[in-house]
């Protein structure tokens, strides 16, 4: 049996289980109300009422872990908001993408809209907090250069807006579609949960032109400047790039190839079959199977499709990236009960060159692989990563990810913000602080209180009126209302 044949057989199993899980509810319900029928009150209605907070909490309800933070968790949230505080540059409205580096990227001012909901859902921030800081960044959106006059470039210096190359020196040199579609997601969570700014939001996307990004099948481009003109190429491996399709799909594009995990083959670690994509690295880029793109489609979307704005918590109907998401999570924990060895893998910043890794599940063969954008191994580099512990102890509530978040719990430099994690072979802190490790500490913690980020809205606004417009949607490429 294939994998997308076992993978349509447990959507089948997970929908009978649904059902009975409802009926389970149903059953569970009327005992509570008999228990209370035939009690007495004062300690008794206090003990009911704590476990109808237990039961609300549970793993009926919700994937993972669920409920109010604890002291310590609200401390663990605003260590996380400390380095966005640190970071903020209020001339631009933009936060480094590491501690104390002035440029950013579109992936990271998604890491500073995620934290600042976060922020302000935790009440860590006020309101008008919140408002001058979101202001400011849809300002900026609103307001930067574009490479080419069309999509946003790849990196920008924070202190003054303008676009930069690698070196942080002033120079257009690309777009990165994956880092745009993290961005999406995060404008689209904007505009549903804070209608006040949905208007400023879908100015700041209709600024782009769609025609070199996204074909007619749904397929990813980056964009690079070679010479003085555009190469674009394919863009995205398994895991990433249908994350970022979700961005681009949230706004009405179709996403057809870059949704679809085909390509892929398995690899088999510890009887676990993980898939990984199998495009061939001569077409220009490894295919490292990572966490953190499963985790953040786990804690934004549920595991579910975009669209989808019904479905509990505990049913994901993107059934294949739920599924592969639970292996990867289920690898890592099978390593650590067979060699002992804390296991929480993803890409992630390093201290000096190469300056970024790929601390992968699996990677240019080999499993536990660390390798940098040229191949170049690493071991030195491999992590207990905490944005990755993080995420896997939120999303899966077991005994594993409990020991997990007790080794990451004091990774962290109060006055700075959580480190990159602890380092695999000695135990030490890799002492870098960067703008997506600690979002996705204020995003998992959120995730605990509220569930699913993302909540769908089918309201129409400034962008809707503009697709419906087909004189004013062609020149830019802009989706087909209803495709």
């Amino acid at each position: 049996m294939s994998f997308l044949e076992t993978t349509d057989a447990f959507q089948v199993i997970d929908i009978q289980l649904k059902e009975d899980k409802g009926k389970q509810t149903i059953l569970t319900l009327l005992i509570c109300v008999i228990f209370l029928l035939n009690s007495g009150c004062g300690v008794i209605v206090r003990q009911t009422a704590r476990g109808i907070r237990t039961f609300k909490n549970s793993t009926l309800f919700h994937q993972g872990r669920h409920g109010e933070l604890t002291e310590k968790e609200k401390m663990w949230a605003k260590v996380a908001w400390q380095y966005f505080i640190n970071n903020y540059d209020p001339n631009t409205g933009l936060v480094n993408s590491v501690d104390r580096y002035p440029a950013t990227t579109m992936w990271h001012i998604a890491d500073f809209l995620a934290a600042l909901v976060a922020a302000k859902e935790l009440n860590i921030i006020n309101q008008h907090e919140f408002d001058k800081k979101l202001s400011n960044v849809i300002d900026f959106l609103n307001k930067m250069n574009l490479f080419f006059g069309k999509l946003p470039n790849k990196v920008y210096n924070t202190r003054t807006g303008k676009m930069v190359d690698y070196a942080n020196q002033p120079k257009e040199i690309g777009w990165s579609a994956v880092d745009i579609g993290r961005l999406l997601i995060w404008l689209k969570i904007i505009k549903c949960r804070y209608p006040q700014y949905a208007e400023y939001v879908d100015r700041a996307i209709l600024r782009w032109n769609f025609c070199d990004i996204i074909d007619n099948e749904g397929t990813l481009y980056g964009g690079i400047k070679v010479g003085d003109k555009l190469k674009t190429y394919q863009e995205g491996r398994l895991g990433y790039e249908e994350y970022a399709a979700k961005g681009f799909r949230l706004w009405g594009f179709n996403t057809k190839k870059a949704s679809d995990i085909r390509p892929y083959r398995l690899v088999k670690i510890y009887g676990i079959n993980i898939p990984c994509d199998s495009r061939d690295i001569r077409t220009g880029a490894y295919a490292p199977v990572v966490s953190l793109p499963f985790l953040l489609d786990g804690i934004e979307f549920n595991w579910d499709k975009p669209e989808d704005c019904t479905s509990a918590d505990t049913y994901h109907t993107d059934t294949v990236m739920a599924d592969i998401a639970k292996k990867i999570y289920l690898v890592q924990e099978a390593r650590y009960k067979r060699e002992h060895i804390f296991t929480a893998r993803t890409d992630h910043q390093v201290l000096g060159p190469p300056f970024f890794v790929y601390d992968a599940i699996f990677v240019a063969g080999y499993p536990w692989n660390v390798i940098s954008d040229n191949g170049e191994y690493h071991p030195e580099a491999a992590l207990v990563s905490t944005r990755a512990s993080f995420g896997m102890w939120v999303l899966w509530k077991t005994r594993y990810t409990d020991q997990l978040i007790d080794i990451i719990s004091c990774v962290y430099d109060p006055e700075r913000g959580w480190y990159e994690g602890r380092l695999e072979k000695t135990g030490g802190y890799m002492k870098i602080i960067t703008s997506t490790t600690n979002a996705m500490v204020l995003e998992a913690l959120l995730y605990k209180v509220e569930g699913k980020i993302y909540k769908c809205c089918e309201r129409s606004g400034y962008y809707e009126s503009v697709i419906n417009n087909i004189f004013r949607k062609m020149e830019k490429c802009l989706p087909i209302k209803g495709k």
